[in-house]
């Protein structure tokens, strides 16, 4: 009996240790799902910001994507109205030169020419044509070519005029007042526009007089005949763009 009971002694002592294991696994266990509890509350509450992030973002996209076709067709309006606009100014050059070539064409002979380029007209005038040699008094010729110019700009108030003077290298000596090629070329551009002006009364507000002296030449200077190209009035018209410029800012 001494022995059994040493022997339920001892299972005693075991059944004890082992039921303090699985309390100690027991406890583990408890921990490890409030554990697990808590991080799936996180992640549930981490879903639900994500989940009406999305819809936020969705919601702003769809509105993003409406402003944004509706910016593309006012886009897409204005380049229309702007090539419009362009072509109109196309359309109104290709006119005046026309006009101008045929009021002109009596002149053609004298190296008068009628061209556009970049969208502007330009009628080219050589020094002969309006000029002495040396001098800035418009001579007789000149003067009919100036009228017969006038006469079409004064049906033309839309239209914009530019009148630059050029010379070609040769020096200038013993002109009097007149210093240099700079000075030449803008004496002569002034001489055409007050005649344009006041003889033939051009609107003022319209006109612009410059000198390009000898620096934008149309043939080499080497040459007695690429100096005459040199030594030329050209009279720019360039239609009023307040229309497009208006398009442009909006």
């Amino acid at each position: 009996m001494l022995a059994k009971q040493d022997s339920l002694n001892n299972g005693w002592t075991e059944s004890q240790l082992k039921n303090e294991e699985l309390e100690r696994l027991l406890n583990k266990l408890r921990k490890d799902t409030s554990n697990i509890n808590g991080q799936l509350a996180d992640l549930r509450g981490r879903y639900a910001d994500m989940d009406a992030n999305y819809a936020k973002l969705r919601s702003n996209s769809s509105s993003e994507i409406n402003k944004l076709s509706d910016d593309l067709k006012k886009r897409e309006q204005r380049l229309k109205e702007v090539e419009e606009v362009l072509r109109k100014r196309d359309e109104a050059t290709n006119q005046l030169k026309e006009k101008l070539q045929q009021a002109l064409l009596g002149f053609t002979k004298n190296g008068l020419t009628v061209e556009i380029k970049n969208g502007k007209v330009y009628v080219s005038l050589t020094d002969k044509l309006l000029f002495p040699s040396g001098s800035i008094v418009i001579d007789e010729k000149g003067k009919q070519a100036l009228t017969q110019l006038a006469n079409v700009l004064k049906l033309q108030p839309e239209i914009n005029i530019a009148v630059e003077g050029h010379t070609d290298t040769q020096k200038v000596n013993n002109l009097g007042q007149i210093k240099d090629n700079w000075d030449l070329s803008v004496l002569r551009s002034t001489s055409v526009v007050r005649y344009l002006t006041e003889v033939e009364k051009v609107e003022s507000v319209r006109m612009t007089a410059t000198g390009k002296g000898e620096f934008q030449p149309l043939g080499p200077n080497t040459t007695a005949d690429g100096r005459s190209k040199n030594r030329r009035i050209e009279i720019v018209l360039s239609p009023k763009l307040d229309e497009l410029y208006d398009l442009i800012k909006q």
